[in-house]
C-alpha cells in the first residue's frame, strides 16, 4: 500500500504544439528523483499522479518546479491538487457546464495569480464565450458551432498565463476518475 498524500500535478506548456517535448517515462523518472512515490502519468499533456509525505503544498511545488526545470532545461510550473480539491472543482462547475453544445475547459491558476484576478483578465466574445470564477479555477465554455471565434486563445498571450494551465472538461473529469481509482486501489 502506497503511503502519503495523493496529489495530481498539472504541468503547463509541455508537449503542446511541438514545444517542450517530454517523454512520459522521463517525466515519471524525474518525479521519482524529486523524492515522491507511486508516480503515474495520464495522457502526454503533463498530468502526473503521485504520493508524497504531508507537507506545505507551496514547498512541495517549489521543489518539484526546481528539479523539473533543471532536468528538462525549461521553466516548468506546477499546479498541485488533492483528490478532494479536484472533486470540488468538478462539483463547483456552473449548472450545465460540459454539455454537448459547448466546448468546455477548466483554467487552473497557481499563486501568485488568483481566480479573481484571472477572471478580470480573460476576455469573452458575446454569443460565443462564457466564463465563471471558481475556487482556484476559471470555467470557460465556447459555443461549439462558433468555437473558432472564441477568445480563449487570447489567454495564452497574457503575461499571467505563466501561472495558468488549461484542461478540457473531459480530461478534468477523467483525472478525477483516475484519482478515485488510485485511492480505491490503495485502500484494498
Amino acid at each position: 500500500m502506497a503511503s502519503g498524500v495523493q496529489y495530481l500535478a498539472l504541468l503547463r506548456g509541455i508537449n503542446v504544439g511541438g514545444k517542450n517535448l517530454i517523454k512520459m517515462a522521463d517525466l515519471r523518472e524525474a518525479f521519482e528523483e524529486a523524492g515522491v512515490s507511486d508516480v503515474a502519468t495520464f495522457i502526454a499533456s503533463g498530468n502526473v499522479f503521485f504520493r508524497a509525505p504531508r507537507q506545505r503544498r507551496a514547498d512541495l511545488a517549489a521543489v518539484l518546479e526546481s528539479k523539473l526545470s533543471r532536468r528538462f532545461v525549461t521553466d516548468l510550473k506546477v499546479v498541485l491538487l488533492t483528490e478532494a480539491e479536484l472533486r470540488g472543482v468538478i462539483e463547483g462547475a456552473p449548472p450545465g457546464f460540459g454539455r454537448n453544445t459547448h466546448r468546455c475547459d477548466v483554467i487552473f491558476v497557481r499563486k501568485p495569480l488568483t481566480a479573481t484576478r484571472a477572471f478580470t483578465l480573460v476576455e469573452t466574445k458575446e454569443g460565443v464565450d462564457q466564463a465563471w470564477k471558481g475556487r482556484g479555477v476559471l470555467y470557460f465554455a465556447r459555443l461549439a458551432s462558433r468555437a473558432s471565434s472564441s477568445r480563449l486563445s487570447k489567454v495564452a498571450a497574457l503575461p499571467e498565463y505563466k501561472n495558468m494551465t488549461i484542461r478540457s472538461w473531459s480530461t478534468t473529469t477523467k483525472l478525477l476518475a483516475q484519482l478515485d481509482a488510485r485511492s480505491a486501489g490503495s485502500a484494498g
